[in-house]
């Protein structure tokens, strides 16, 4: 330890080194009183609270709405990316998720971007091989605003998580096939997807367009009733031709998950679906809500597409299982 003998404070005094004793001048202090942070630890430039935040990416500034709670000195925090659904923007979609109080009562970050497709009242996501190609690089995108924010506001880079709702569960997804190197696990709500379908096949996915670089463990939310995204397949042609529980057999075959799924009844219309024994531990669960629309488990707002269900907290379930699955 570095010892100021005698506990001089003036400049030029000579320090010595030596095995710590009680004494209180061994301790280093900084100027604003505190003690040396631990290592790892950092300083945020962005406090807590609801606000945008700019992001930079391909020449232009694009404002970011985060949601940031209080936490310890030097403390770095998880991040849940929360994606809008089409026709709707990142301020919409954290509002009609709800994640904020389950942010402040756990300690996360939530960035909720939006997209750059014009699209009705909002925008959509350029989902990889499904929107038109021509505009901004929504892959890129997320992935720099992930690096911006794990500066900025001192991101715990080990625990990056996504979820969104609609087509923000679609893009969800494609970050989970393009992204696992950032993203530790994903939540689509009414969204999932393992990649386009297949040209040749649109019942099943295409085999080319989801090559994650690890198993990469998924939790998704999805009503029987969603008629926009419908759960047993169909819809629109370029995003929406296979089922969802194609979607995540798909998933727990990239993850190579040898045992599932295993069916339990969490309420009376929620049933759960569970692969396991996946490589590093990479489960993929499915939550059918037999009722559900086209909606946010447990949100407190109605979007007019189907009933809400109230048996389960898509927030809090999908957060315990974000919890158990760190970046290795």
């Amino acid at each position: 330890y570095l010892d100021a003998p005698g506990g001089s404070t003036a400049n030029g005094t000579r320090l010595q080194i030596y095995d710590r004793n009680t004494n209180a001048w061994q301790v280093w202090h900084l100027p604003d009183g505190g003690t040396t942070p631990p290592p790892g630890s950092c300083t945020p430039r962005l406090g807590s609270g609801e606000y945008d935040t700019p992001v930079t990416f391909g020449g232009k500034t694009y404002q970011v709405r985060v949601h940031v709670p209080q936490r310890a000195a030097g403390a770095r925090l998880p991040l849940v990316l929360d994606l809008h659904g089409s026709q709707s923007t990142g301020p919409g979609q954290l509002t009609y998720s709800n994640l904020a109080p389950t942010a402040d009562a756990n300690g996360f970050v939530v960035a909720a971007p939006t997209g750059v497709v014009p699209s009705g009242s909002g925008y959509i996501w350029n989902v990889p091989d499904v929107t038109p190609s021509g505009t901004r690089d929504d892959v890129a995108f997320l992935r720099q605003v992930i690096d911006t924010l794990t500066d900025a506001a001192c991101l715990d880079s080990r625990r990056i998580y996504a979820t969104g709702y609609s087509g923000g569960g679609r893009m969800t997804s494609a970050l989970g096939c393009r992204l696992s190197d950032k993203i530790a696990a994903i939540a689509p709500v009414a969204g999932l997807r393992a990649g386009r379908p297949d040209p040749a096949d649109g019942t099943r996915p295409d085999p080319a367009n989801c090559t994650p670089s690890r198993a990469l463990p998924v939790i998704a939310f999805h009503g029987q009733q969603d008629g926009t995204n419908p759960y047993n397949g169909g819809g629109d042609a370029t995003a929406w031709r296979y089922s969802v529980p194609v979607a995540q057999q798909r998933w727990a075959s990239l993850n190579g998950c040898t045992a599932g799924p295993a069916v339990t009844h969490v309420a009376t219309h929620v049933q759960r679906s569970a692969y396991s024994a996946c490589r590093g531990g990479a489960d993929v669960v499915l939550y059918t809500i037999s009722d559900g629309g086209h909606t946010w488990p447990n949100s407190p707002y109605d979007n007019g597409n189907g009933k809400v269900t109230h048996e389960i907290d898509a927030n809090s379930v999908m957060w315990s299982f974000f919890q158990q699955h760190p970046l290795a």
